[in-house]
């Protein structure tokens, strides 16, 4: 989930199952606070899953007062305005288990197992990754890996080695996985 600054107001960025392009930087400058897997929500007061695969306005999500503060401020200095706003929304937020969950499937951990290990019964975790990560632990697994995939690509791996190392059966599972997340190619994304 992403919470993006430009002179036009803020737009909140849910969490995506599918690939979302938008021409938002081309036209203006942008100033964003991207949040870790399970962040989000903290961060805005509202379950992931609600804004998953949305674009919306801030004052959409919270109220009129509160966003014309942050605009007041971000009109002055947009990134520190975000920054003091994540250390004030996050500051009281118990994080350590979804962030434990997002670190054991990107680690590669079954749901199964992820779901164990905190005490959890695979329905308690698909609930909880839902309001937490906008969607179920299988698919935020799948988002993990890609997104390590693209990670490695652009520190200059070769293909078939990322492919192996994150986990998917050959290259072309890995290209046919950043075509459906992304809508483009791993290539594209490394460069």
């Amino acid at each position: 989930m992403d919470l993006i600054w430009h002179e036009d107001g803020f737009l909140v960025a849910g969490p995506d199952t599918r690939a979302h392009h938008s021409d938002l930087g081309t036209l203006r400058s942008l100033t964003a606070l991207r949040c870790a897997p399970g962040i989000g929500p903290a961060l805005f007061g509202v379950d992931a899953c609600e804004l998953r695969d949305q674009r919306v306005p801030l004052d959409q999500v919270w109220s009129s007062a509160q966003v014309r503060r942050l605009s007041d401020a971000a009109h002055v200095a947009p990134a520190a305005a975000l920054v003091a706003l994540a250390r004030t929304q996050l500051a009281d937020a118990d994080l350590r288990i979804d962030v434990a969950v997002a670190g054991m499937l990107a680690a590669g951990e079954s749901v199964a197992d992820t779901a164990a290990a905190i005490g959890w019964s695979d329905r308690q975790l698909h609930r909880r990754a839902l309001r937490t990560f906008g969607y179920g632990p299988k698919t935020l697994a799948r988002v993990l890996r890609f997104r390590t995939a693209v990670d490695l690509a652009r520190a200059g791996g070769g293909f078939a080695r990322i492919a192996a190392d994150c986990g998917y059966s050959d290259q072309a599972h890995l290209a046919r996985e950043v075509r459906a997340l992304c809508g483009t190619t791993l290539t594209d994304l490394a460069g």
